[in-house]
């Protein structure tokens, strides 16, 4: 998706409030909440309407509450559109990851068992999220049956290309199988792409997960906000484990 430059980045915060609006009920200046406002969250100040944020736990670091809205959200919206329950098999490509970090657990909290790819040197972190942990590579489906011989029921996609027609021959019902990151193959496929659905109830959702100690945040790196570029340098790797945040 092009973006003109320059472009402001950041669709995640956490922070104090330092002043509200005439009309702005329940919220005070000096509470600590998290959020999100779209292309403008790598700034000191952000100006955000009400309704996209929430009273931030008085035991969350500010570092985890900085990075749950945007990755944590898209992760509970592709667990929905999945409708993971209790007795499913779900298949997480890239579940190190951002993203498929946050769904393993939440899906572990539905009930399901959850198998996760990801590069050997993530298996003990993906075992630690009660994840059954499987290599990337030619053998993939038949490491995921190893793991699962009743077979898999679900998947969601965080890597795309190739892992998405793996996931064909693993679900044939494409209506069990999403991507968040795909958009090129995913049409192609019959496969649907899933964005982020975002709101106060679902983020409200994910507090009550990591309160009630169902979903831990893994930070790989902290940055601090000057040095935003260093931070992108480190996820075009690839190899992120979790989330890398920027702080101020």
């Amino acid at each position: 998706m092009p973006v003109p430059l320059p472009s402001r980045l950041g669709n995640e915060l956490a922070g104090i409030v330092d002043a509200v609006g005439a009309d702005v009920t329940g919220l005070a200046a000096g509470d600590e909440v998290l959020g999100w406002q779209e292309r403008a969250c790598y700034a000191e100040h952000v100006i955000v309407a009400a309704d996209h944020v929430v009273a931030k736990p008085a035991d969350m670091p500010f570092e985890h509450a900085g990075v749950l809205s945007a990755s944590g959200q898209t992760a509970h919206t592709a667990i929905e559109a999945l409708a993971v329950k209790d007795g499913d098999t779900l298949l997480v490509h890239a579940a190190a990851g951002g993203v498929g970090s946050f769904a393993v657990q939440i899906a572990a909290a539905r009930g399901a068992t959850v198998i996760g790819t990801a590069r050997p040197a993530n298996h003990d972190h993906l075992r630690a999220l009660g994840v059954i942990p499987v290599a990337y590579g030619d053998d993939l489906e038949a490491h995921v049956l190893a793991a699962a011989p009743q077979g898999v029921t679900a998947v969601l996609d965080c890597v795309g290309g190739r892992a998405l027609e793996q996931s064909l021959n693993l679900v044939p019902d494409t209506a069990r199988i999403v991507t968040v990151t795909d958009r090129v193959n995913a049409p192609r496929l019959g496969i649907r792409v899933i964005g982020t659905d975002r709101t106060q109830d679902r983020l409200g959702k994910l507090i009550d997960l990591y309160r009630a100690g169902r979903l831990a945040v893994h930070i790989q790196h902290a940055y601090p906000l000057h040095d935003a570029a260093l931070a992108h340098r480190e996820i075009e790797t690839g190899h992120v484990r979790g989330k890398v945040v920027l702080v101020h």
